[in-house]
């Protein structure tokens, strides 16, 4: 039987749900940090969005696999979680938590045999480009030990395998960074203010990751009361919180969260309706 396209759908691993000190803190005697829940155990912050589709089609051989962010766990994080590809690399913004695990992308250099681009708004692909002047300005001594990457600079929404992403434009304290959206899925981390022209972008989102730090107040992130409040004005059907601080016990914090609204952990997969 001959058909139409295959049918798209998107999935998303949380490769990372924690702060930028990850959980459990070093050093830390707190009941969080001393947790035997593997769901209070947090790696830094990072997803992989799968792209794919079901059943054939020459989508299937595009761009696939997006991770947004190279944080500082990434070679742990895939591992894993048996991550093998990586077709495009998505940054939020320059912070160590979020970049200083690029240099494990060579690994998927080695198994592809091709380079991998990754994107940014352009001062943040400038900051990673200075950051990282070894890999996009090798030394002659480097040799081919470094990343092969391909900068593209973020300029609006944009293409990968067929698929829109749309940025959009938060505040990390005093910092403008990126969120992205694509469909009906949100991922929102790092954040502490949603700008007025970027709740237009996220209007009819239905799986929302949003930064929740911690219920204490904090100057570049969203507490959890100010978190519940983004999710109050965009209504989505399912928020799940990243970014999360030893604050915050998983099981104890998910049981007084509202309905549809619950603590992300490292290696959750979430299956993104049509």
């Amino acid at each position: 039987m001959s058909g139409g396209p295959a049918a798209r759908r998107l999935r998303v691993t949380m490769l990372g749900t924690g702060t930028s000190s990850g959980v459990p803190a070093i050093g830390c005697e707190c009941a969080v940090c001393r947790s035997a829940n593997p769901r209070d155990k947090r790696t830094r912050p990072s997803i992989l969005i799968d792209l794919g589709t079901s059943g054939d089609g020459a989508f299937a051989d595009a761009v696939r696999y997006v991770l947004v962010d190279t944080s500082t766990d990434l070679r742990a994080q895939a591992l894993a979680n048996d991550v093998r590809r990586v077709d495009a690399v998505l940054f939020t913004h320059a912070h160590a938590d979020h970049v200083f695990g690029i240099d494990e992308v060579r690994r998927f250099n080695h198994m592809q045999r091709s380079s991998i681009p990754v994107m940014a708004a352009p001062a943040v692909l400038a900051e990673i480009r200075q950051m990282f002047a070894y890999i996009f300005n090798p030394p002659p001594s480097y040799g081919g030990g470094v990343p092969k990457l391909v900068p593209f600079s973020i300029g609006g929404p944009f293409l990968l395998g067929g698929v829109e992403i749309v940025p959009v434009p938060l505040m990390h304290g005093p910092l403008p960074i990126l969120g992205f959206r694509i469909g009906a899925f949100a991922y929102l981390t790092d954040c502490n203010e949603i700008p007025a022209a970027s709740w237009e972008l996220l209007g009819g989102v239905r799986t929302l990751v949003l930064d929740a730090l911690r219920d204490r107040p904090h100057s570049t992130h969203f507490n959890v009361a100010q978190a519940l409040g983004v999710v109050a004005r965009l209504r989505p059907d399912r928020t799940l919180f990243t970014h999360i601080a030893h604050d915050l016990a998983h099981d104890a914090t998910c049981a007084r969260l509202p309905a549809g609204v619950e603590l992300a952990y490292d290696g959750q997969m979430l299956e993104i309706p049509e």
